[in-house]
């Protein structure tokens, strides 16, 4: 690039105060000033857009990177629960020819099951069982409380007097 010095452009300026003169000198170089700018700002431009396009095409390779990686993951954990489910199969498999050890002894004998009968339960107990925050909430009274009392808990309360005067 071009090395301008502090001689060179003392150089510049006296040639362009000798050529433009100075009255339109101060014009000239506002204007210079304002196209110098002017390209500077495009130079920026362009640089941005540049390393715009340099990290979008980085971004581009990486997302092509995690795409693979999660497509051989997905590969790898799908062979697996393959190989996992036909041992699981094998062994069913094998499981169902072989008879209970009972019956491989020469002997039938059977445990008989009782069923299953549900306890009576008192509707006192269940009811005491509810929690009391559902009871809160759905309005079941769990303490007694006069008419006059639950009129003065639910009543707004008094203005002062004091506080009219």
């Amino acid at each position: 690039m071009i090395d301008f010095g502090f001689d060179k452009l003392a150089l510049i300026g006296t040639v362009a105060l000798i050529v433009i003169g100075p009255e339109k000198l101060p014009r000239v170089a506002r204007t210079v000033g304002h196209l110098l700018g002017r390209a500077q700002r495009y130079v920026a431009e362009v640089k941005a857009e540049v390393n715009r396009s340099i990290e979008l095409e980085e971004l581009k390779k990486m997302k092509t990177h995690v795409e693979d990686a999660a497509r051989n993951f997905e590969q790898t954990v799908s062979q697996e629960v393959g190989q996992v489910s036909q041992d699981f199969e094998k062994s069913w498999s094998e499981l169902q020819g072989v008879s209970t050890p009972a019956e491989a002894a020469g002997g039938s004998w059977h445990t008989p099951v009782a069923e299953y009968k549900p306890v009576k339960k008192n509707w006192r107990a269940k009811r005491a069982a509810v929690p009391q925050w559902y009871k809160q909430r759905h309005g079941v009274r769990t303490r007694v409380q006069s008419g006059a009392a639950r009129v003065a808990r639910f009543r707004p309360p008094r203005a002062s007097s004091k506080a009219g005067s």
